[in-house]
Formats: C-alpha cells, structure tokens, sequence
C-alpha cells in the first residue's frame, strides 16, 4: 500500500473513531457531569474550549515539523503536511477565540480584553493566517513552500508563549487546570473530548493533505504544460 494510502486510511479510522468519541464526550459533558458550583451551566463551553487549544497545539506542531523537514529534504510532500496544519490549526484557533469569548462576556463581563494569554493567542491566530494568505499570492511552488515554511517555523515560536502566558505575566485568564483541580465528573468528559477534538483534527489534516497533492500535481502538470508550449 502506498503511503498516501495508508495517510488515507489512518484518517479514516480517525474520522470514525472521532465520530464515536464526539457524540460519548458531549453526551457526557452536556448531559451527565453536574454544572460548575460558581459558574453552573456556562462552565459546558469548557469541553469545547479546552479541546479546541488541543487541536492547534497539535496541527501547528504538525505544521512546524512538516516545515522543518521540507526545508532539509525539500520534498513536497513536507510541504503538503505543513499547509494542512496551518489550515486546520487556524480553524481551531478561530473556535477556541470564539468560545473564550463567550465564556468571557459573563465571566469577565466582556467579550474581549487585551489580557496576555487572549492577545498572544490573537497574535498566533494573525500569524498562521498570514500563513495561508502568503501562499495564495505565491505562484512559484518552490519558492511558495521555502518562505512559507519559515513563516511557519517562526510563527510555532508563539505556542510555547501561548501556553505560559498565565504563569509569565498577571492574567485575568485563569492558569492550566489539571485533574486535581477538576472534579473526577467533569474530567472525564474533557478527556474524552480531548481525544476526540485530536482524532478529528488528524482527520482533517490527512483529508487537506490528499487535497493539497491531487492540487500540487495539477500545478506542476500546468507549469511542465506551459514551459513545454513556451
């Protein structure tokens, strides 16, 4: 089987498992685990939210290692991985933005405020979107993979920053929660949702990556096209 093939497949046994996973963790979190004692039914978001900053943890890492190794091997295949990360991650990001948000407004009593870990988040957001719009206005393939692939290199710089934000700078954001911290109700249902949100994310990456290729070769075949009627 080739490798394509066997991405392929591994994205669909995520893409079920990630069906499965998704309807048990929101069943769970929605319906089993008891509200939050201070927050009550505003805390469920959490089992959107959190999972969401796994997801772009997860493709933007892929993201940066897929650029990594295009700009050592320069194989398009590298550069395939890195686009669909970034893709992807910037959907999750969007997600994760929107349900802090509405956390927020109630929390906070505003939507938005320029607190360290929402503006760091923000900034990785702009970057990665930069990302995908340098692509769109970069006809050479080669070319357009080197550069985006150091765009992506120094934009992974901020998840680490992202992550230790609220222990850097005082933060109206609320540091990590860990299982102690969580009652054993709620844990349950954010771990399986954690699991879930990484499943659908692989998913969707392996299904960017097999449309990126059919696009890459297309390109390709054009440019061959076009130098062979020159």
């Amino acid at each position: 089987m080739a490798q394509s093939q066997r991405v392929q497949v591994l994205g669909t046994a995520a893409g079920a498992l990630a069906v499965v996973a998704l309807g048990a963790g929101l069943y769970l979190g929605l319906v089993v685990a008891p509200p939050d004692f201070q927050m009550g039914e505003l805390q469920r978001i959490m089992y959107v939210h959190f999972p969401s900053w796994i997801a772009v943890a997860l493709t933007y890492f892929a993201a940066f290692v897929a650029s990594i190794l295009y700009l050592v091997k320069r194989q398009d295949r590298f550069d395939y991985w890195a686009q669909a990360g970034a893709e992807i991650g910037v959907v999750f990001n969007i997600t994760g933005l929107i349900t802090g948000s509405l956390w927020g407004r109630p929390t906070w009593g505003v939507y938005w405020t320029w607190d360290p870990r929402l503006t760091t988040t923000a900034i990785m957001l702009v970057t990665f979107a930069g990302y995908l719009v340098l692509r769109g206005f970069m006809e050479d393939p080669d070319t357009r993979a080197r550069v985006a692939a150091l765009v992506a290199t120094i934009g992974f710089l901020n998840v680490p920053i992202v992550y230790f934000s609220v222990k850097w700078w005082r933060t109206l954001h609320q540091p990590q929660s860990s299982p102690s911290t969580v009652d054993s109700d709620m844990v349950r249902p954010l771990r399986i949702m954690m699991v879930a949100f990484v499943l659908l994310a692989t998913y969707l990456m392996t299904r960017r990556v097999a449309l990126a290729e059919a696009e890459g070769t297309a390109e390709r075949e054009a440019l061959q096209m076009g130098a062979a009627n020159g």
